[in-house]
């Protein structure tokens, strides 16, 4: 097994290697829908950082390694799939759960969306926004962060030595009542209504990506899949559990993400015709 590992993690590397190679032979003009690797590649050959920007530094943004975990770029699209499936289960959970959240998103993306959910009708979808960023709040894609500290400190009375390993546990900060309230627990999206916090990293005590420059890279990608799927589904059908009366179980399970324990099973009504 260790042989066909390095041999797969040979190949996906001769892979990315192609990549990085096709983008420096067709470069793109500025502005001319560049991908992440052209932003890259512009940024180096215009020579303005200190220090310059390498080709083993390009391609450390798209594989993001460290000791002890590694991140490709194949990786970064499968956790953006994986972390997208796992929110969009929790926020319709959520939302049959709250019914009324559920109403006031269902009437924001029926009037702003005319015919089809497309990803230009998201911008207008603001209550929608604040239902996903409660849903990552309760519901962080990774329940524990891992860290390496790079010096000495001392944290809480706590001495922190320089390359320890450091576990954030970003669900119990989520629902950490000092910062969040007596409601911590609950699915409330309006507590975000006027609120500066946000999921980029500069907010600690919200941190359902991580923090700095280690922080996920596939939060646009996988947020993106979520807005237009959550959006598609709220508009097109109207949702229920399959016994009238019956409760959720909200139970998490452990795992790459953090899952639903239970498959989360509702049953649809189509409201609007889905577009040929």
């Amino acid at each position: 097994m260790p042989c066909r590992i390095r041999r797969e993690r040979r190949e996906m590397m001769e892979f990315v290697d192609a990549i990085v190679r096709e983008h420096q032979e067709n470069r793109v003009a500025a502005g001319d829908d560049e991908d992440l690797l052209d932003v890259l590649l512009r940024v180096q050959s215009e020579g303005e950082l200190d220090p310059p920007l390498t080709d083993d530094d390009i391609k450390t943004v798209i594989i993001v390694s460290s000791s002890v975990l590694t991140f490709s770029l194949p990786d970064m699209f499968m956790a953006g799939s994986e972390t997208s499936a796992t929110l969009l289960q929790w926020a319709m959970a959520e939302l049959v759960k709250n019914p009324g959240a559920m109403r006031k998103a269902q009437e924001e993306v029926r009037r702003e969306v005319a015919g089809r959910v497309t990803e230009d009708a998201l911008g207008g979808l603001r209550y929608l926004g604040l239902v996903i960023k409660e849903t990552l709040r309760l519901h962080p894609p990774a329940t524990l962060i891992l860290r390496e500290c790079r010096a000495a400190c001392r944290v809480l009375g706590f001495e922190v030595p320089a390359g320890a390993m450091v576990l954030v546990n970003a669900w119990a900060i989520g629902r950490d009542a000092a910062s969040w309230g007596a409601d911590a627990e609950e699915f409330r999206p309006e507590r975000f209504d006027g609120s500066g916090v946000d999921f980029k990293g500069t907010d600690l005590e919200y941190i359902p990506f991580g923090a700095g420059r280690r922080m996920c890279p596939g939060v646009a990608f996988g947020l993106a899949n979520v807005e237009l799927a959550l959006a598609s589904l709220l508009y097109h059908f109207e949702w229920e559990v399959p016994e009238p009366g019956e409760e959720l179980d909200m139970a998490e399970a452990m795992g790459l993400t953090t899952r639903r324990r239970s498959d989360l099973l509702l049953v649809p009504k189509l409201r609007v015709p889905l577009p040929c």
